[in-house]
């Protein structure tokens, strides 16, 4: 999973290191990059596998072929996707494109969201994260745990 979050700097060239433990889990699900688009829900940019983004893709596929909606997610998640790979020293080269849909100029942060990561200007996240935190706090009673009939639960 991606977990905790990380600050790294564009270096001369444009290049960010992803954390040692993203790249890490990457790996360990056979890739040597990632896919990143721009969010549509706020100013940071999206990351993911290969195996999710295939996903999202049999996701919009499932939807009615002539409805307006496949054709706007279509557009906003796969069409803006752009598949970066790691060189050797795990580094990628995050276009202009997506620096300017999360605002960032030199400084990153790596945000995990367990299946998935973020990359965020630092500012901004800081700025997200109090509100996530008071709208996490408002909607706890809608994360339940699943109860698993193999555990050792209620025997």
């Amino acid at each position: 999973m991606f977990l905790s979050t990380y600050e790294n700097k564009l270096d001369k060239k444009g290049r960010v290191s992803v954390p040692a433990s993203f790249r890490s889990h990457l790996s360990n699900l056979g890739y040597n990059g990632v896919i990143c688009y721009p969010s549509f829900n706020n100013y940071s940019i999206e990351a993911c596998s290969q195996d999710r983004i295939e996903k999202i893709s049999s996701a919009i596929d499932s939807l009615n072929p002539f409805e307006e909606k496949r054709d706007f997610f279509a557009t906003s998640i796969l069409s803006e996707s752009t598949n970066l790979q790691f060189d050797n020293e795990g580094r990628i080269s995050l276009s202009i494109k997506l620096l300017k849909h999360a605002k960032i100029k030199n400084s990153m942060l790596f945000v995990g969201q367990g299946q998935t990561f973020q990359i965020w200007e630092p500012t901004a996240f800081e700025k997200f994260k109090v509100t996530a935190r008071k709208k996490a706090n408002l909607n706890r009673a809608n994360l339940r745990w699943e109860k698993h009939l193999n555990n050792n639960e209620g025997k």
